[in-house]
This record gives structure tokens, sequence and C-alpha cells, in this order.
């Protein structure tokens, strides 16, 4: 494996893990207020499980586990199939998870119903539902922005279909791919004020505390966060500690924060506490979605050309 493969399979492990460990971190302080964390936790830094759905310490919710679904089915079919990862939410959601959102349950429920794969445009969809999962669709579709945009946008309108969610989906899935392939800090926050130019509602330079599941309240956190600190750690507790929707801010501040921190970054107090079973069927799955990606494909055809010419 060249230095380069090598490089984007660690740093697209530690999105996916990113993801999970911010969902899990966040799961404590979700819908808590920053004073009511700070009087409670002081600063809540460690993997204590609790909140308001008491899960254990490390236990992850929703965020990762419609991410894990979209993931097995990738890997199960062979490419991308939104029927599969249709059925795959409805037996998620049969499965009585500790957590489902209200549009998420609608969308899912009209597919049960009706057989529908898009959900109609709604004005009450903007929430950040669809943006949560987004880590192994950006995996998948590595190297090919239309493919990106394809399936970011069909796995979201599953349940959520609504301009700025659709916006915050590409703009999320572009700024994990610039990571994944080394991008540094200043062309991720470029991609973000294309974002903020393209829908001014969701700039972030005067950030106002807002944490909410609206998703531009939800971005303005993570951005904010990602570009004021020096870490991931950092990052990420700062995204925590403003409650509101913390498992869902903390989840897509990890993907993003994680592909472009690394592996290497990621506490390993965190990695510890995290939920075992989680942690292995992120670390099969992850390569897998790599390997099947427009970009792994075109790497490996590029050294197959070396190898042939040297030959």
């Amino acid at each position: 494996m060249s230095p380069a493969v090598e490089d984007v399979h660690r740093r697209a492990l530690a999105s996916f893990l990113g993801l999970a460990l911010g969902d899990a971190l966040g799961a404590t302080t979700e819908f808590m207020s920053p004073l009511e964390i700070k009087a409670k936790h002081g600063i809540h830094q460690r993997m204590t499980g609790g909140g308001w759905l008491g899960v254990k310490p490390g236990q992850v919710t929703d965020d990762t586990e419609m991410s894990l679904v979209i993931a097995r089915s990738i890997v199960e079919q062979q490419g991308w199939n939104l029927t599969s990862i249709a059925d795959g939410f409805v037996a998620w959601m049969r499965g009585k998870p500790i957590d489902i959102g209200s549009t998420v349950r609608k969308g899912i429920r009209t597919y049960m119903h009706q057989g529908t794969l898009e959900m109609p445009p709604n004005e009450w969809d903007a929430g950040n539902g669809a943006v949560m999962r987004l880590a192994p669709v950006c995996l998948f579709t590595l190297g090919d922005d239309e493919l990106l945009a394809r399936c970011a946008l069909q796995q979201a309108w599953l349940t959520h279909h609504h301009a700025l969610s659709d916006a915050a989906c590409l703009c999320v899935g572009r700024m994990v791919q610039a990571a994944l392939l080394g991008a540094d800090r200043f062309e991720l926050h470029a991609l973000a004020r294309e974002l903020a130019d393209s829908y001014p509602t969701f700039r972030f330079n005067q950030y106002k505390g807002m944490a909410s599941g609206y998703v531009v309240e939800t971005l303005q956190t993570v951005f904010h966060y990602l570009f004021t600190t020096a870490n991931f750690e950092e990052c990420l507790i700062g995204i925590v500690n403003q409650g509101g929707d913390a498992d869902t801010t903390g989840a897509i501040g990890g993907m993003i924060a994680g592909a472009f921190y690394g592996l290497d970054q990621l506490p390993k107090r965190w990695l510890k506490k995290l939920d075992r079973s989680v942690r292995n069927e992120i670390e099969t799955l992850t390569p897998q979605l790599v390997e099947g990606s427009p970009w792994f494909q075109q790497q490996a055809s590029l050294s197959a050309d070396g190898a042939s010419q040297n030959n």
C-alpha cells in the first residue's frame, strides 16, 4: 500500500470513528444548555454516559447507527442501492433504537407504507438528520463529486427534503473528502464559506451559540469550533459543551475533524470507552468502503500501470 493510500485509509477510519466518538460524547449533554452542562459536569470531556437517554459510557445513538446501516448496505451490495438502504432503515427502526428523530421516523414509515424512496420537499425538513449519516457516503464516493452529490442527496431525501439540508449535505461531504485527501484548514474554510455565500443563513463568523437540530445552527456550531480550535479533542469538547443537539453536532464535527486531524489525534481514552462492537464494525467496514471508491480504483490502476512499465 502506497503512503498516500495508507494515509487516506487512516483518515477515513478517523472520520468514521470520529463520528461515533462525537455521538457518544455528545449524548451525555444533548438537550442541555451550556450553563446546565457547566453546573453538572464543569467541562464535559469524559465518556461518562447518562444524559436524557441514559446511555452507557461509550454508547452511540441514531447518528452512528444509521451511518452503519448505510455502510453495511454499500459493502453487502457492492455498490449503491437505495432500496437496500431504505430496507436497512426499516429494520433498524423495527429494532427499537434508543433514539429516532421525528422526521426520520416519518420518512421511514412513508417508505414502509408507500414504497417511496423520496419524500416530497417540505419546509419543516431542515433538520440535521441527513447530514449526520454521511460518513460512509463520503468514503464510498471519494474521487467522484457527481457520485457524492447523487448519493448524498438520495440518502437525504429518504427522510429530509429541504434545500438547506441538501446544501449542508453537499458541503459537509465535500469537506470530509477534501480532508481525506489532505486539504489544509484554509481549503476547508473556503468550502464552508462557499456554503455561506450561497445560503447566507449559514454564516458562522459571528457565532451566536445556538446548537439545535436545525441544520443551520448545527453547522454554525460545528464550523465555529472546527476553525477556532487546534486539535480533534478541543474541537469535540467545544461542540458538545454547547449542548442542544449535542450528539449530532458532535457526530458531524467528529466526522470532519477526524478526517482532517487523522487517526493519531483521536483520544485513546475515548476510543477505549467506545462501544466495542461499534468500533469493531467501523474498523471492518471502513477499508471496504474506501476500496470501493473511484479514488481507490484510480490509485490501483495507476499502481498497476507503473508496475507493468517497470517489467
